[in-house]
């Protein structure tokens, strides 16, 4: 890369990995570290202010989630780069990361030389991913739309699915409801169509696979 110097923001609330990753990336001369922040809100403030061309982000912090500040940086319009760097590699995380408008998602077990390769990756417009989370891209429409079918199920078909998924018989079910057994058959029958499963036990899938 020639002389361009990217502004970053670092936010960790881990004080020892915050000052790890800052000095890491100040022997990176491309890079050039423009603000620190311990929590989400302090890292949204920073953001107005400064306009980081990049923002390293923990994902679970104290108070504001890495998502959730990550929803408030999009909503205030703010167009840094964010890339999450975290210990979490639940695919529930990295899809909803992603979706949420996340330009990469890397594990904090990541080689320091193979990090600072993929920043730069990420300056020049492309999507970053640690390698053993990639093949979760594959199942993102996938996962999304089994999230779909599952929304719109009601309160109690939802309900009566948990307890499916747990091994229950409609009797069973009915009898950890306070409902009668021909209420859940026709819950059942319902939720069934609605997810587009031939039978109990694929709805239990379904329910446990989006769980994953």
């Amino acid at each position: 890369m020639d002389d361009v110097k990217y502004s970053i923001l670092v936010v960790d609330d881990h004080p020892l990995m915050r000052k790890g990753i800052v000095q890491l990336l100040a022997l990176e001369e491309n890079f050039e570290v423009v603000g620190e922040a311990a929590n989400g809100a302090d890292a949204i403030a920073q953001a107005k202010v400064s306009e980081p061309d990049l923002i390293l982000l923990d994902l679970n912090m104290k108070g504001l989630s890495g998502l959730d500040t990550l929803r408030a940086l999009r909503e205030e319009e703010i167009t840094s780069r964010v890339v999450i760097l975290t210990v979490s590699d639940a695919r529930q995380d990295v899809v909803a990361l992603l979706k949420a408008g996340a330009d990469g998602y890397l594990l904090k077990d990541t080689e320091p030389e193979m990090l600072l390769a993929q920043l730069e990756e990420v300056m020049s417009g492309k999507q970053i991913l640690s390698e053993p989370l990639r093949p979760y891209l594959e199942n993102l429409y996938e996962l999304d739309h089994l999230q779909e079918k599952l929304e719109s199920l009601t309160r109690r078909e939802m309900q009566i699915l948990r307890e499916i998924a747990k091994g229950l018989s409609n009797k069973q079910v009915a009898s950890a409801l306070h409902i009668s057994e021909g209420t859940v058959k026709v819950h059942v029958k319902s939720l069934l169509k609605k997810l587009q499963a031939q039978s109990r036990v694929e709805a239990a899938v379904m329910y446990l696979e989006q769980r994953h």
